[in-house]
């Protein structure tokens, strides 16, 4: 697995990661009948049957090639009784009847899930990364398996001239970004990943293969699009929309210690009064003196781009390049690591922090690993209603993210640290949370990730997984 490198990210645009993915294998077609038995059973799965009804590879803790963990190695200690690498809808049918009610199931695909949710301990790992077809449709629309990961999705409908407003991370998961929104480099010109939805085929804690839209299993859809990974179902397929790829001009503005609380103040009213082409963000780098640094990109010319950049103050450190739309998905990209450690959450930023620099206080004395990070909204994301779709968040003007890097072994004392810090943030801000930076520890985590609509979301996982097949720690509540 190759992840995007955050130290270089973090420096010129931040993070646009994923949650956890309950999704699964490449399939199309309509609903079809529940397997033959799915009534309540009791002792754990029959691996050697499921292996028999597999076309991909059930793996046992002790064979060759049992191998579970995802992108952060702090959650390495959970794990999973069996990994299943699906191959087909078939497989995750089989797999969903083998373990429900017998044992924990989550699916796996980028692995970048913030809490580890998609290693259930002592269940069954659906490991869908082989399941990742990406077919762009003829007009603007685009099949995409829910393995696919970020980058192949940017390749393939780069290679068509289209694009679909994701993160930027190549190994996060297609499946957990939508399902928990997705917010990304392009958002405010195109929205959320999850706003260019068409539909989604789906395995149901029942056993039943669904394809859902704003047609079929409208409430489904609803809650797909936002109402975060490992949930409400499997999905097996997703179809967007996409745009046409955007020349862009990338930019990136460093600044000196001592000056972040200023920069950060004038950010905040700037980004408000800004075109709907241009996205950016501020990352705040803990020390002993925050630093900080604005960064993003613009759908238009490197001319436009330098009038806009003059309200904000001087920079010591100015970058700006004009790129297509591929070399600016590699520029935020960097280079490729394979796993990080690290403790992360996240606040919601409706309006204008007053007192910016007690934000910045927060980063004071941190480590130089850790990172605050404001990433704009608005623009074509407040075009939505709040209740459109899953995703509350529909007039913010930022998503912050509370990022601190942590040896596993230290992570207890990072997490504690970085609390500190989101509990300051939220009495700046308001008690609210993106369910893609899920954090095990945040108080009141469903209300702040969902809002109001989250009495909706609970009726509607009572309506498809009534017996909490798909439930885990911070699924919503039954």
């Amino acid at each position: 697995m190759a992840c995007v490198d955050r130290r270089r990210f973090l420096r010129v645009a931040g993070l646009a990661s994923a949650g956890v993915a309950l999704t699964a294998c490449t399939t199309s077609g309509g609903p079809s009948a529940p397997p033959s038995s799915s009534s309540v059973s009791s002792g754990p799965p029959d691996w050697s049957a499921l292996r028999a009804k597999l076309s991909g590879r059930l793996v046992l803790p002790g064979d060759d090639g049992f191998t579970y963990q995802g992108f952060n190695p702090v959650w390495d200690a959970r794990k999973p009784a069996a990994v299943a690498r699906c191959t087909s809808a078939a497989d995750v049918r089989a797999c969903v009847e083998a373990a429900r009610l017998r044992a924990p199931i989550a699916a796996r695909s980028g692995g970048h899930s913030y809490a580890g949710y998609s290693s259930p301990e002592n269940g069954l790992q659906i490991d869908l990364r082989g399941l990742a077809g990406v077919e762009v449709l003829p007009g603007d629309q685009v099949r995409v398996g829910a393995g696919a990961q970020l980058g192949e999705v940017a390749r393939v409908l780069a290679e068509a001239g289209r694009c679909l407003p994701t993160g930027t991370c190549p190994s996060v998961g297609v499946a957990g970004l939508t399902l928990g929104g997705g917010i990304g480099v392009l958002s405010r010109k195109y929205g959320l990943t999850c706003d260019h939805l068409v539909s989604a085929t789906a395995v149901t804690a029942d056993g039943r293969l669904v394809t859902t839209s704003a047609q079929q299993e409208p409430d489904l859809f609803w809650a797909l699009r936002g109402g975060g990974g490992g949930n409400f179902a499997i999905v097996t397929e997703f179809v967007f929309s996409t745009a046409p790829a955007p020349d862009v001009t990338v930019f990136s503005l460093q600044y000196p210690a001592g000056v972040a609380a200023d920069v950060l103040g004038a950010w905040q009213g700037w980004i408000a009064q800004t075109p709907n082409e241009l996205w950016s963000n501020v990352v705040v780098r803990g020390g002993p003196q925050p630093t900080c640094r604005v960064g993003g990109c613009f759908i238009g010319s490197a001319g436009d781009l330098a009038g806009l950049l003059t309200a904000l103050p001087a920079a010591p450190e100015r970058f700006i390049q004009p790129k297509s739309y591929p070399e600016a998905t590699r520029y935020f990209v960097g280079g490729p690591i394979d796993r990080e450690s690290f403790v992360a959450s996240s606040r919601i930023v409706r309006s204008p922090i007053s007192d910016p620099g007690r934000a910045v206080n927060l980063m004071a004395g941190q480590s130089d690993e850790s990172y605050l990070i404001f990433d704009s909204l608005g623009g074509a994301v407040s075009d939505v209603a709040a209740n459109a779709t899953a995703f509350p968040h529909r007039d913010a003007l930022a998503c912050a993210q509370l990022y601190f890097k942590t040896p596993p072994e230290a992570a207890a004392e990072a997490a504690r640290a970085m609390g500190q810090a989101r509990d300051g943030l939220g009495a700046l801000v308001g008690d609210t949370g993106y369910v893609n930076y899920i954090d095990p520890r945040l108080p009141r985590w469903a209300e702040a990730c969902y809002g109001a609509n989250l009495g909706r979301l609970r009726e509607i996982v009572a309506k498809y997984d009534p017996d909490k097949v798909f439930a885990f720690a911070q699924s919503v509540p039954r």
